[in-house]
């Protein structure tokens, strides 16, 4: 992750932006600086009940922008996205586990476990920097401290398709 001259890019520009979004009646889900090939993106991540519209991120992407180009915390050039989460979005902070208590997810583990590197089951828990969940089709309740996960997302895409 990238820093700059006042610390850490993505927690200066979450501190930046956090009120901009509030007052656009949005919810602050991340915020991440990256970079891709040769290129950096922040992208701003915001959600909404019911749903995220594409006016919301055009507005918030105009207030935003001019929050940013005024305070200039990033020296290098980057690209700004703002977007949903989206579906299967990846939960990362406390209150994303603690809002999804009950749904199904998908664990990936950085290294295999018995052979295993994604368990998917009904989250039960968040605590302590552990994720709990009851795998599908039964079976004992499996712990993941978050240090050994690599990613843990939503199962909300699931039956998109189906009729």
């Amino acid at each position: 992750m990238a820093k700059n001259a006042k610390g850490n890019t993505v927690a200066v520009v979450t501190e930046l932006v956090s009120p901009a979004v509030l007052e656009q009646g949005l919810s602050l889900w991340d915020v991440r600086f990256e970079k891709e090939g040769a290129d950096w993106y922040l992208r701003i991540f915001i959600d909404k009940e019911p749903r995220v519209e594409m006016d919301d991120c055009v507005a918030l992407h105009h207030k935003v922008s001019d929050l940013l180009d005024s305070a200039d915390p990033i020296s290098q050039s980057y690209y700004l996205e703002i977007s949903s989460p989206g579906l299967g979005r990846e939960l990362v902070k406390p209150a994303h586990f603690e809002r999804f208590i009950g749904e199904t997810v998908r664990v990936k583990t950085i290294r295999p476990i018995d052979g295993v590197r994604e368990f998917r089951g009904a989250l039960e828990g968040f605590a302590d920097q552990t994720v709990t969940l009851a795998p599908e089709g039964g079976g004992e309740r499996k712990a993941f401290p978050m240090g050994e996960v690599s990613s843990v997302k939503l199962c909300d895409d699931d039956n998109l398709f189906d009729e």
